[in-house]
């Protein structure tokens, strides 16, 4: 496994581990590229929607040469401060960022001097840009905005409210340990559950692209190819890290019709970021545990010594990781195919909806998670939300094909 970037690298140059390319986690690594892909193929949708007729331009007013404004230096002395609160704190605290840099980042740990410093500079530079930018008389401009010139507030305002979504639906789901460490678990760098992300993403999504001007079915529909290859590289990252979404443990043996290599059926992570957590057959509760690397697997650190990453899980687990990848990805191709072929607005997002759904129910079945009884059925809450989408995807193409506004534009290109 790859917890970071310089082990990627060792495994294609033999260099050294736990040098200064470590401070790339592979995670978030992949979770960049993932947030890279989606905005891509979104971007590829609009732009075909565009050329069809479907999504037109919006006229926009805008004013320039006001000079300094309240606002715009507000909103510079936040980012500042955030910026200096958190590098000045990385720069004194380096071992602890290297070691868990999504964690340093998204917690309340910083430097107050180092925030105010940032503050200042930030709104300086600011309030002398705007400035120059004044104008006796200000002027006020109109231009046309393509939906596609918006795919990166989309992406940026989907990205954001994904991660407070999944942390605030991990902390609904370990709601004692909120009790306990209120502050650990809202700000910590753990503990993200992805449907909590997708949901909120969703909401906040919708009521950006309709403040916008554009179509919110028909960013239904070309948004649900982009959720899709975007989970399936996130979830490359999550296998490829060894960051605990793993299955539990493979008891069985590998039956003769599996034709892929024998670490698609059953693996033991070594080198997981986590150093490292297996589970309990019987139950499927986790616990933090596994066995030590013999040599570390001839990995030697940048300083000489023992590397960081030398454990792996005592017995196999299913990589549910790379079966959620491989599984989104078909998803992917189709949806794709399928883009094209249906004529009634709104239609693709719920096939998508299915298609998840009964992806991630299915994954819940072999994956380590914990687990609710209700009303007589003793699932996770992942696979209670996917039972929710499929009922909720089939209800919705039902509704379409009876009330669904059709598309008039044939699909091109």
């Amino acid at each position: 496994m790859f917890p970071d970037l310089s082990y990627i690298l060792n495994a294609i140059f033999g260099t050294s581990v736990d040098n200064a390319f470590s401070i790339i986690q592979t995670f978030g690594l992949f979770l960049m590229l993932a947030v890279i892909a989606a905005g891509y193929v979104l971007y590829l949708e609009f732009r075909r929607y565009e050329h069809q007729g479907l999504l037109e331009g919006i006229l926009q007013k805008e004013v320039i040469g006001r000079g300094p404004r309240l606002r715009p230096l507000i909103i510079s002395s936040i980012i500042g401060f955030l910026v200096g609160f958190k590098l000045v704190f990385i720069f004194g605290n380096f071992e602890m960022f290297k070691a868990d840099a999504a964690g340093v980042i998204i917690s309340t740990a910083g430097n107050l001097w180092g925030g105010t410093v940032g503050l200042i500079i930030f709104v300086a530079w600011r309030y002398y840009e705007l400035s120059r930018s004044k104008l006796a008389e200000p002027k006020v401009i109109q231009k046309i905005v393509m939906p596609h010139e918006r795919v990166p507030d989309i992406t940026i305002v989907a990205a954001v409210s994904g991660i407070i979504g999944a942390r605030l639906f991990s902390v609904f789901e370990n709601f004692n340990d909120f009790l306990q460490d209120p502050i650990g678990q809202l700000f910590g760098g753990s503990g993200l559950t992805i449907y909590g992300g997708l949901i909120l993403a969703f909401m906040v999504v919708y009521w950006y692209v309709k403040r916008l001007g554009i179509k919110p079915i028909l960013m239904m529909d070309a948004v649900a190819p982009s959720l899709i290859i975007g989970y399936a590289v996130g979830r490359l990252g999550c296998h490829l890290s060894g960051d605990g979404d793993w299955g539990v443990v493979n008891e069985l043996s590998k039956p003769a019709w599996f034709f892929l290599p024998d670490w698609a059926w059953e693996y033991a992570y070594p080198h997981n970021v986590i150093n490292s957590m297996t589970s309990d057959p019987q139950t499927g509760d986790y616990f933090y545990g596994g066995e030590t690397i013999p040599n570390c697997g001839g990995l030697v650190a940048a300083d000489g010594g023992t590397p960081e990453h030398c454990t792996r899980l005592a017995e196999a687990v299913y990589p549910t990781p790379l079966y959620e990848a491989f599984l989104s990805g078909l998803i992917f191709i189709v949806l794709w195919v399928l883009r094209k072929r249906l004529k009634i607005a709104g239609m693709l997002f719920f096939v998508y909806l299915i298609f998840n759904g009964l992806e991630r129910f299915l994954i819940e079945g072999i994956r380590v998670n914990e687990h609710y009884a209700i009303l007589g059925v003793t699932w996770s809450m992942s696979q209670f939300i996917a039972l929710g989408l499929f009922v909720i995807g089939v209800a919705g193409l039902i509704y379409l094909w009876k009330y669904g506004w059709r598309k008039e534009a044939e699909d091109e290109g």
